[in-house]
């Protein structure tokens, strides 16, 4: 929660008429003011390129709110939005031009209750990728950065992903943040990180008796990672023509589940700590070569993808990858992580699912029908936020038969509290100062190493067409 008593906080929006303000930031950024999650003297500032004033501005964040905002099942009041937008003001920018920046300072000073300009300013960076360097560069000039900053108070900045499309855009880009802002000062969002079940695996894991001693190669079989959407690009052919599942979802979301998973126990809960164990896995994975890639990779392409707009009409980028990842530790050496990502499946689902090797003598059937019945633990983090246990249970009647039963506990069902999105909970965190839940750099940069051996041990292959709405090309 942050200190309600914190003077002149200044949120400033960069993007401000983007897709993810529109649908995420701002209707945010309003319930936790709604919430009183936010200091009493709160101003958030929006920078973009269209031609509007102050009112405006409120104008648009209003409807943004009202078609976006995630209260709970409570409706937006006219009080609290009046509230909440009397606090918005604007400034038109060209990002790439150093004057927007200079009535950026001016606007801060004019809106500070002292008149400080460095009392507590957050930067957030809802722009494209390109434009980040040339941003940062321009905060610096204005004596907006956060190594240049002489008085009280703090400056952050968010930085959204893709950080980079690959190992040498990261690093130019994390030179580029790190000459302007210090390492404590910078916020690598992944909203994934905020999801509330992707927080509960480190309480899951670590808190647990019962399952914390089982975690290991000498009990578990084998882990599944998947991220399936039921749906194709849409209007981001573009950008994937660009990206591929990949880059879009593998070397992120996809790594940062892994990472949950397989980690170490950190010596306490402090933000470096958990970090220095997900960095740990990352470099235990083990390398991906043109020698074994088709033996642990597999790509795919949705069938109609070719068609879609801003898609080449011979594409080989692939939207869907099955990936066979070994962790060669001492903890998890030999256990496979299968993960799948991929658009266009039979269903939209995120999941995790860990089997544990079967008993070593199995009395209630042949050899083979332990697959059937093995324990698992599923965590699933999208559409629904549960975590079940299977196991084997006795059918009923006079025959020693097993069947495979379940018990699920469900976040929303447990908990009635009101539950915050992951940008509601990533933002208030940012603005605590707490970077547990955000992306270190050598943490970017060695996802990006993975990452671009394999996409280069797989230059030469092209993808395989799969139906809509199927399961994906399995990997044998």
């Amino acid at each position: 929660m942050i200190d309600q008593e914190l003077d002149d906080f200044t949120f400033v929006l960069f993007g401000a008429e983007s897709d993810l303000a529109r649908r995420k930031l701002i209707p945010s950024l309003y319930q936790l003011a709604r919430w009183k999650q936010l200091p009493e003297k709160y101003r958030i500032i929006g920078v973009a390129r269209s031609e509007l004033d102050h009112q405006g501005f409120r104008s648009y964040a209003r409807k943004c709110i009202e078609e976006h905002s995630f209260g709970g099942g409570e409706s937006v009041t006219e009080p609290q939005l009046e509230a909440f937008c009397a606090s918005l003001y604007y400034i038109q920018a060209d990002f790439t031009e150093p004057e927007g920046y200079v009535s950026l300072e001016k606007e801060i000073h004019n809106n500070s209750h002292r008149n400080a300009l460095c009392s507590n300013l957050l930067f957030y960076l809802s722009i494209p990728p390109i434009f980040a360097p040339v941003v940062i560069d321009n905060l610096e000039k204005a004596g907006l950065g956060g190594k240049n900053a002489s008085c009280n108070g703090w400056r952050k900045i968010v930085v959204e992903k893709p950080f980079g499309f690959d190992l040498e855009s990261a690093r130019s880009l994390n030179a580029v943040v790190g000459r302007v802002f210090h390492e404590e000062q910078i916020y690598r969002i992944d909203h994934y990180l905020g999801k509330e079940p992707v927080q509960n695996i480190l309480v899951f894991r670590f808190s647990n008796g019962m399952f914390e001693p089982l975690w290991n190669r000498q009990y578990i079989d084998n882990v599944s990672i998947t991220i399936a959407e039921d749906f194709g690009v849409r209007t981001r052919g573009a950008y994937y023509e660009k990206s591929g599942v990949l880059r879009d979802i593998i070397q992120n979301h996809g790594l940062q589940l892994l990472a949950a998973i397989a980690m170490e126990p950190p010596v306490d809960l402090s933000a470096e700590a958990v970090r220095d164990e997900k960095e740990k896995v990352f470099r235990s994975l083990r390398p991906l070569t043109k020698d074994n890639v088709r033996e642990f990779v597999l790509l795919g392409q949705y069938d109609g993808y070719r068609d879609e707009v801003d898609v080449a009409p011979d594409s080989t980028v692939e939207t869907y990858a099955a990936i066979r990842w070994f962790v060669d530790n001492w903890r998890w050496k030999g256990v496979p992580f299968s993960m799948k990502a991929g658009k266009n499946l039979a269903e939209r689902v995120t999941e995790i699912v860990l089997t544990f090797k079967c008993p070593p003598q199995n009395f209630f059937g042949p050899p083979e029908s332990c697959s059937y019945t093995a324990n698992q633990i599923i965590i699933q983090i999208q559409p629904e936020e549960t975590i079940a246990i299977r196991f084997g249970s006795k059918r009923p009647g006079k025959e020693l038969i097993t069947d495979p039963v379940y018990m699920k506990f469900d976040s929303r069902i447990s908990f009635v509290n009101e539950h915050m999105t992951p940008y509601q909970r990533l933002l208030l965190d940012a603005m605590a100062g707490d970077q547990m839940n955000f992306i270190r750099q050598d943490t970017v940069e060695t996802s990006w190493k993975v990452i671009d051996a394999l996409r280069d041990a797989l230059k030469d292959e092209a993808p395989e067409i799969y139906p809509v709405h199927s399961r994906g090309p399995e990997l044998r």
